[in-house]
């Protein structure tokens, strides 16, 4: 194989459904020279179900520091790398980072296997907007540091995704509560694609009575969702604000500044702007 052929395939694979496997995985994690995968025992079954016999190494949390070195010395050979995770999309929430960084750096090429995602499968039947989201991954088990980072997404207007523990659920959602409310809208998703996918929620304070009564509910994978913070209404001041601003930056910048500062859209308040701009009378002669 010359050098010119090694490439680090980033590929997806299943989050539950074993159906979920694309054509393409199959191809690429049998052609490889070799696979990398986050758990070898865990991810030799699904190997096995795939009739793929490619050698893999463990590449992990714990050891991918090390393991970079090795795998780029590979990729350099001229040999193909298949990354993988557990489950779903490498990187997301899971190992990948160092090498994918590593391997770019090299000059390697790296190509994406794209399929599964638990976030975008979250996001795509939650009800919740999708247009503009943020993934926090998974909360600090520590109380805390969960709290201070809860504080700082209060109003942070856009979706968000978070990655929830079974073991912490109730802890977490109660966070949420105390800082965020109970009236804010949540969706807690379990098992996603497997036998016993399941959706529960409108609100915090909704999802929390169900914990408390259905201990089923703290087992399995699980993906919360929380509905962005509502801007709050107060034209004139966002007027003053938009005004202010305009008066000493560019528009577009004035713009952006005052969508972070008040969570009112991006779009409506470039028309204000414009608005402003047409309505100001013409400089003293």
């Amino acid at each position: 194989m010359s050098n010119e052929s090694a490439v680090l395939y980033v590929v997806a694979t299943p989050i539950g459904n074993l159906g979920d496997m694309t054509a393409r995985a199959i191809d690429v994690l049998r052609d490889a020279d070799v696979i990398a995968a986050e758990d070898t025992r865990h991810s030799r079954r699904l190997l096995q179900h795939f009739g793929i016999a490619t050698p893999m190494l463990s590449l992990h949390d714990h050891n991918e520091r090390k393991q970079c070195e090795n795998v780029v010395a590979r990729l350099l050979q001229g040999q193909t790398v298949a990354l993988i995770s557990d489950a779903g999309t490498p990187l997301i929430s899971d190992p990948g980072f160092r090498l994918v960084r590593s391997a770019r750096a090299a000059g390697v090429p790296v190509k994406a296997v794209p399929g599964p995602c638990a976030v975008t499968a979250a996001l795509s039947i939650a009800g919740l907007p999708t247009d503009r989201f943020v993934f926090e991954g998974f909360l600090d088990n520590k109380a805390g540091a969960r709290r201070a980072r809860l504080e700082e997404l209060a109003s942070e207007a856009r979706t968000i995704v978070i990655y929830a523990s079974p073991r912490r659920l109730q802890a977490e959602l109660q966070a949420v509560a105390d800082v965020m409310g109970e009236d804010r809208p949540a969706v807690l998703l379990r098992e996603l694609t497997k036998a016993f996918e399941s959706s529960y929620g409108s609100t915090i304070g909704e999802l929390l009575q169900l914990v408390r009564v259905d201990a089923d509910m703290q087992k399995g994978e699980m993906v919360l969702l929380l509905g962005g913070a509502q801007a709050v209404d107060d034209t004139a001041a966002t007027d003053r604000l938009l005004a202010a601003l305009l008066a000493e930056l560019p528009l577009k910048t004035a713009v952006s500044v005052a969508a972070q500062a008040t969570g009112v859209a991006r779009n409506t308040l470039y028309q204000r702007a414009l608005e402003f701009q047409h309505k100001k009378p013409p400089d003293d002669a």
